[in-house]
């Protein structure tokens, strides 16, 4: 077994690069965190091929509150899925919350 070797020879001559900075979030505006969730407005059973950038939560919102045809006839207008009176209350409330802030979210009524 090889042994590891904690210096690295190299590291100095790598100069260091700025991160990118953090893409909005498609529903809620606000930056993403880590963890970006990359969905389809359009679900892909409906033949939707364009992904928009969320926080988990905020996805997790919009499958608990819309069914696919729903989401099918929305499509990219988010404005449409906020005035919905339920996805407004949590985006209002998520507005202060750190970009990696996560939830339980109710489950989808069936």
């Amino acid at each position: 077994m090889a042994r590891k070797n904690k210096y690295d020879p190299y590291a100095d001559d790598e100069p260091e690069q700025e991160a990118p900075p953090p893409v909005p979030c498609w529903l809620c505006g606000r930056p993403t965190g880590s963890t970006i969730v990359w969905h389809h407005p359009v679900p892909k059973s409906r033949g939707g091929r364009d992904v928009v950038p969320m926080h988990g939560i905020c996805q997790q919102t919009l499958i608990a509150n819309f069914t696919n045809s729903e989401l099918q006839r929305a499509g990219l207008d988010v404005d449409q899925l906020l005035a919905n009176p339920t996805v407004r209350k949590f985006v209002d409330w998520v507005a202060n919350k750190d970009p990696d802030f996560t939830a339980t979210i109710a489950k989808k009524k069936r």
